[in-house]
Parts: structure tokens; C-alpha cells; sequence
């Protein structure tokens, strides 16, 4: 379970940093930029379907959010004793993946609670989804350079053929 020198999880962590930043509460970036672009029909699709994934997002906060939000901090309490306790390399893969993620959807659940509370028309929507997605990708750009730092020096403090 040598995660950190297998290019498949390379591979897994861009591929879900680049779809994160792409989906902005759902919707994705070019349909953001097409409605700014366009407007008209297209600015209004996109306030409906930020909407729905507004409201969705709100709905699963207000109905589940408290059982979501303990089997998550019980899962990254587990993964992180497992990790950095007892030296699991496939639990620091899966935490150093899982925790940033975790931020994105904290981040996610106050942006939506932002736009269901001012309701932001045309320019102002589009500020706010934009800037959504500019904290997402430092998050993420934070998270492999973190990610990528301690793979290295895991790879290197364990050597080959260990």
C-alpha cells in the first residue's frame, strides 16, 4: 500500500482538484462564464440551477447535516490516528485527500447560506460563484503542494524495497 510513490493516486488527486474547481456548487465554471458572457437566456439558466443546487445544499444541511457532520469527523478522527499515530501510508493518502475536501464543503454550505440570504441577481452572482471558486483552488493548489511535500519525504525517509 505504497500510495505515495503509485502515479494512480497522483493521478486521482489531480483529477479531483480539477473537477472540484470546475463544479462550482454544482454548476459548472463554463456555464458561469457563458451567462456573464451571454446573458439573457443563459443568466437565467444559470440562476435556476444555482438555485436548485443552492436550495439541495441547504436541504441536506437542515435534514442530515448533524449525522453527516459526526460520521465525518468521526472518519477523519479515524484516518488521522490511523495516519499519524500508527504510520498507515494508505490512511495519510486518503487524509491528505479527505480533509481539504472537507473545507470545500464547509466553504460550499456558507456560500450557499450567502446566496439563499441576499438572493444575487446577474454581476453579483457571478462575483460570488467566481470567488467561490478562486478560494477552492487555493485550497486545493495548498493541499497538493502539502500533499505533494510529505509524499516526497515519505518517499524518501522509506527508501525503496520497504
Amino acid at each position: 500500500m505504497r500510495s505515495f510513490s503509485n502515479l494512480w493516486y497522483w493521478i486521482a488527486l489531480a483529477v479531483v482538484w480539477s473537477s472540484v474547481s470546475h463544479w462550482v456548487l454544482g454548476v459548472p465554471f463554463d456555464m458561469i462564464q457563458k451567462a456573464r458572457k451571454l446573458g439573457d437566456q443563459a443568466e437565467a439558466d444559470l440562476q435556476d440551477m444555482v438555485r436548485i443546487n443552492v436550495n439541495r445544499l441547504l436541504y441536506i444541511g437542515q435534514v442530515s447535516g448533524l449525522v453527516l457532520l459526526t460520521f465525518l469527523t468521526f472518519a477523519l478522527t479515524s484516518l488521522g490516528i490511523m495516519a499519524f499515530f500508527y504510520d498507515v501510508e494508505f490512511a495519510q493518502a486518503v487524509f491528505l485527500l479527505a480533509f481539504p475536501m472537507t473545507l470545500v464543503g464547509a466553504l460550499s454550505m456558507a456560500t450557499a447560506n450567502v446566496i439563499a440570504r441576499d438572493q444575487p441577481q446577474g454581476e453579483a452572482l457571478f462575483a460570488r460563484l467566481t470567488k467561490h471558486r478562486v478560494i477552492t483552488q487555493f485550497i486545493g493548489m495548498f493541499s497538493i503542494f502539502v500533499t505533494a511535500m510529505f509524499g516526497m519525504y515519505q518517499n524518501l525517509a522509506v527508501g525503496p524495497g520497504f
